[in-house]
C-alpha cells in the first residue's frame, strides 16, 4: 500500500534561521507551494517532489517531538557538507554505521526537530 515517504513538516519559530539553516546549510531548495490560507514553505531535494514542509507564525506545540525521533534525508558531498557545518558553528555528531558503513551526520535545526543525513559509504569527511 505504502510506495514512500512524501514529506515532513514542522513548526518554525524563527522562519529566517529555519530558511537559513535547511536552504543556507543543508542545500534544499524552496519551491511551489499552493495557497494554504498560511504562512509556509515547501522545500525541494534534487526531485519532484516536497520533501519537507514549513508552517511560519504558529505556536511550537509543547511537546517538540512527539513519537517522532529524528527525519531522515539521503545526502552527497559528504566533505563539503562537514565543512560548512564546520564553518556555520552548528553543533554535529558524524558517525559511520557498524555494517553498512554508511556515514550518518546528526545535528538539530533552529527548531529543535533532530535530523540525519545519510552518505554513502564511499565518501570520506
Amino acid at each position: 500500500m505504502i510506495v514512500g515517504m512524501n514529506h515532513f513538516t514542522i513548526t518554525a519559530e524563527d522562519e529566517q534561521k529555519t530558511l537559513d539553516f535547511y536552504t543556507g546549510l543543508l542545500g534544499l531548495k524552496i519551491g511551489h507551494r499552493p495557497d494554504l490560507g498560511f504562512p509556509g514553505a515547501w522545500l525541494y531535494g534534487t526531485g519532484p517532489q516536497a520533501v519537507l514542509h514549513m508552517y511560519f507564525g504558529r505556536p511550537v506545540p509543547a511537546q517538540r517531538t512527539g513519537v517522532i525521533d529524528h527525519m531522515a534525508f539521503t545526502a552527497q558531498g559528504l566533505r563539503e557538507v562537514k565543512a560548512r557545518f564546520d564553518a556555520s558553528g552548528v553543533k554535529y555528531d558524524l558517525r559511520q554505521q557498524a555494517g553498512a558503513g554508511t556515514w550518518q551526520l546528526f545535528c538539530h535545526d533552529p527548531n529543535g526537530a533532530k535530523v540525519e543525513l545519510d552518505f554513502d559509504p564511499s565518501e570520506q569527511p
